[in-house]
């Protein structure tokens, strides 16, 4: 259990589904979720190549597999945060519960209190997103994403993960007036290695600038693909006599 210190009020967000992207209802504002941003705008080439090499169904397989057991970790954690009691006796259960663990002896042991767990953060009118920790790590007001992994991760592979952290940060600074000072990203495989990236000044500063852009290519796109949904309507409707 990590004290609870109530110094921000969060919104509570509901997500949804939206043509296979995830969005937000927050504060009002209908949002895209950081991760939909991300995925629409990254660069495929290397997951393409992995399915190919893997196959579709194995791919799909290892795909499937990896969210749940995330999910699972993700439930003992946030439940540790709240002081809850939470037990789940099978297989995956047991194997997720060892993973939690080692985040919680290696990881959160510099954690002094916690603002918020599964918080959404939203930039009104841009994106929202749902970060699963918000606390003081080491005296630092600090966003904090666990994240289950196959295998260790090379600093090269996660820079989605500090965008997202980024984009958290900073609309957490935006909306609730906070000073972010870094984002730390705790990752575990099922073999217990675990890994901890800290995100903190020029570092963090560039995870946010590079999200903007991230930003601004997701709208083009969208505005792209709205003017093509009114061109492709008003040519049926010119070919259906309208």
């Amino acid at each position: 259990m990590i004290n609870k210190i109530d110094k921000y009020s969060y919104a509570q967000g509901t997500r949804f589904m939206d043509h296979g992207s995830r969005n937000y209802d927050v504060a009002g504002y209908r949002l895209p979720s950081v991760t939909t941003i991300l995925g629409r705008t990254k660069d495929d080439t290397y997951l393409k190549d992995w399915i190919k090499k893997k196959g579709e169904k194995e791919a799909e397989r290892i795909k499937n597999a990896s969210a749940v057991r995330g999910t699972s970790m993700h439930k003992y954690l946030e439940n540790y945060v709240l002081g809850k009691g939470y037990e789940d006796l099978t297989e995956l259960g047991q194997e997720t519960k060892r993973m939690a663990e080692k985040v919680i002896n290696e990881g959160l042991a510099p954690v002094s209190g916690y603002y918020g767990s599964e918080v959404t953060v939203y930039y009104p009118g841009l994106y929202a997103g749902s970060t699963d920790l918000v606390g003081v790590h080491n005296d630092k007001e600090t966003i904090i994403d666990f994240k289950q992994a196959n295998r260790p991760k090379r600093e090269e592979w996660i820079g989605d993960y500090k965008l997202q952290a980024g984009a958290y940060a900073m609309a957490h600074d935006y909306v609730h007036k906070s000073n972010i000072e870094q984002c730390i990203i705790m990752v575990c495989t099922p073999d217990l290695y675990y890994q901890e990236f800290r995100i903190d000044g020029a570092n963090l500063r560039r995870a946010k600038h590079d999200f903007l852009r991230r930003l601004d290519q997701y709208y083009d796109l969208m505005q792209d693909e709205k003017e093509k949904a009114e061109v492709n309507i008003s040519q049926e409707d010119y070919f259906n006599g309208a």
